[in-house]
């Protein structure tokens, strides 16, 4: 049996915070603003995960009411949301991962993104794709107010 997941995240620029995606801190003058890390790509990944067994969304799993979940690492977050989807007989097939931002520029990090998003969601590398694209300066992404990522899972039984 297969299940599909889509997720989605945005968080604003911030300054003086270390800009973090994909589970790798990236050199860039801003970060972005959150309750935990607010890695979008590691939070959209997240509910994609948890959307394909319709088990809610990371807000559920870690609200930010939660003193716990203040500056927490998303990449602790997202081992949690695996091992939710193992208690359940699932395992990872493959993620699509999109980040839409003007700036940084990620190619140069995109395989590092890749392969640590694989150790956390135990599967190979070549299953993890992480593309990123702008918006041609427009909207929120294109005024360089902030950062979003979206994300497709597929889940296997087994």
């Amino acid at each position: 049996m297969i299940r599909i997941g889509h997720g989605f995240d945005v968080h604003a620029f911030a300054e003086n915070r270390r800009l973090r995606l994909g589970g790798i801190d990236i050199p860039f003058e801003r970060g972005l603003a959150g309750h935990s890390d607010a890695d979008v790509v590691l939070h959209a990944i997240a509910d994609a995960l948890l959307g394909a067994l319709a088990l809610g969304d990371i807000g559920h799993f870690f609200p930010d009411s939660d003193a716990r979940y203040k500056d927490a690492d998303s990449r602790a977050l997202l081992r949690q949301v695996v091992n939710e989807i193992k208690a359940r007989g699932y395992r990872v097939g493959n993620i699509d991962v999109t980040v839409i931002a003007e700036r940084p520029k990620l190619a140069p990090y995109r395989e590092t993104m890749r392969r640590t998003i694989a150790e956390d969601v135990h599967c190979a590398v070549d299953c993890v794709s992480v593309k990123a694209t702008t918006t041609e300066r427009l909207g929120f992404t294109g005024r360089e107010e902030g950062i979003a990522a979206q994300a497709v899972a597929l889940l296997l039984k087994g």
